[in-house]
């Protein structure tokens, strides 16, 4: 009897992987970070942002890297607080 796998234990995609890769980074200065959002993920800095804020709610990433994760979860819920 093979189940499909549900989303949770299938793990994450490249994109979701790269994602939380560009988030470990350190960047030299202003623009640097949106200029690799563009270049390496072809993606414009609003919708990675929206991928960004979702992957930080799904488990997947928890499991994937739980460093990064937890780490932008304080920074998320500490600017919602500062509202």
């Amino acid at each position: 009897m093979d189940e499909e796998p549900s989303a949770e234990r299938q793990g994450l995609g490249s994109r979701e992987r790269n994602i939380l890769a560009l988030e470990r980074r350190v960047f030299p200065g202003p623009g640097a970070k949106e200029r690799a959002i563009r270049e390496e993920l072809g993606l414009p800095p609003v919708r990675y942002y929206q991928l960004l804020n979702a992957l930080l709610d799904d488990p997947r990433a928890l499991a994937h890297d739980p460093v990064t994760v937890n780490r932008l979860r304080r920074v998320r819920d500490r600017r919602r607080a500062e509202r």
